[in-house]
């Protein structure tokens, strides 16, 4: 079953709709009288959007578990599982694709792998095959579209792939091949900017309007910016793109053309070489780190690193002016080994003001930021207008 958006409501109910199930999607199940303050709407008006909610199938309500006291307790409203969105995130080596539930509950979570780097042709028929079995297996959910998380630029109308230099795609139409694939409406966006979206919503920056991600991984650093809970795209849909801040004039020569980039002076690489790891023990990295003895080859790395993305996370402080800073990947990794040198790094260098109460930590979600913030992709028009959405 497929949820199509139409006619929309009249905007002060839609907006009360759109209110009430962002807030049971992010924050979880509420009760009746908890969305009653949370919103400054009274009961009555409460108990219609509820059941208009409940009637189109996107919240369920149930009695509370554990209540006692006098009095017909406050129903308990939560997002419906059922109610799906599908995850695709292609990689180098392969394209993974996942079930999430408007409860934002990653269900089930594939991984694909490829024989080379994918084209943008081939990740598309991958998704649509294993989203056909993930169907099967899923039988009565009601699907709402397909969010694809991407390595590279995504203009901002979430369609065309303008670069994603891992990958070699270049002007991509990867959302319209997916669409047609799977016969499900498809949209797209910069991998990191989806996780920070989804480190914000439900991860380590929950409660937290400003806030920048950094995520570190085998081929580079990415990064997301919110600016009042929203994603920052830009005009064209590329901004974000932290891993090419500026850290030494005299660095290396980057993929992009430029020198000293951050991604180029901070890499996994480098960090598995001096512990002696390989890639595949990359999960193995942030113990390897934080067990290292002082003066040892992966020390003297650490805080060469350290050193280098304080410099960018300087940057960042100074231009955006987030409450915290969420680090992902190997940056969380640098994070746990040395987070009073990285902290100080930054805020010794940083403008007075922006890093007075400046927060640096880790991420939370783990394997499912990517799946959680491409499926919030999909899930972004049924949000803002749950009014406008029929079901067949």
């Amino acid at each position: 079953m497929t949820i199509e958006l139409g006619a929309r409501a009249d905007g002060v109910r839609q907006a009360n709709l759109s209110t009430l199930l962002g807030l049971v999607h992010a924050a979880g199940p509420r009760s009746r009288s908890a969305l009653t303050q949370a919103t400054g709407l009274n009961r009555s008006t409460i108990a219609a959007l509820v059941g208009e909610l409940v009637d189109r199938g996107l919240v369920v309500e149930t009695d509370p578990v554990g209540v006692a006291r006098v009095g017909r307790p406050s129903p308990m409203v939560a997002a419906s599982r059922d109610v799906v969105a599908y995850a695709v995130n292609p990689e180098i080596d392969a394209v993974t694709v996942g079930v999430v539930g408007l409860d934002g509950v990653v269900r089930s979570r594939v991984r694909r792998e490829t024989d080379g780097v994918p084209t943008a042709e081939g990740a598309a028929a991958i998704a649509a095959s294993v989203i056909e079995g993930l169907r099967v297996d899923s039988p009565g959910v009601v699907e709402v579209g397909v969010g694809l998380a991407v390595p590279g630029l995504v203009r901002a109308d979430g369609g065309l792939v303008r670069l994603a230099p891992h990958l070699g795609w270049v002007d991509e139409p990867f959302a319209e091949l997916v669409a047609e694939a799977t016969g499900l409406p498809a949209r797209a966006a910069n991998d990191a900017s989806a996780a920070a979206v989804a480190e914000g919503r439900f991860g380590a920056g929950r409660g937290v309007d400003d806030l920048v991600f950094l995520n570190g991984g085998a081929s580079g650093v990415g990064g997301g910016v919110l600016v009042g809970g929203e994603p920052l795209v830009g005009s064209g849909g590329y901004a974000g793109e932290i891993g090419h801040t500026l850290v030494n004039s005299v660095g290396r020569l980057c993929h992009c053309g430029a020198t000293g980039c951050l991604e180029t002076e901070v890499g996994q690489a480098a960090l598995l070489a001096a512990t002696g790891l390989d890639r595949s023990q990359a999960d193995e990295l942030a113990a390897a780190l934080a067990a290292s003895a002082p003066g040892s080859e992966a020390r003297v790395e650490v805080h060469r690193q350290v050193d280098q993305l304080s410099i960018a996370l300087r940057n960042v402080v100074n231009v955006f002016d987030p409450s915290l800073i969420v680090l992902g990947g190997f940056l969380g990794s640098l994070l746990a080994a040395e987070p009073e040198r990285l902290l100080s790094g930054v805020t010794v260098q940083a403008l007075p003001g922006s890093a007075d109460d400046l927060r640096i930590v880790r991420a939370e979600l783990g394997a499912d930021r990517l799946t959680i913030g491409a499926a919030e992709l999909a899930f972004a028009r049924l949000l803002a207008d749950p009014a406008g959405a029929r079901l067949p």
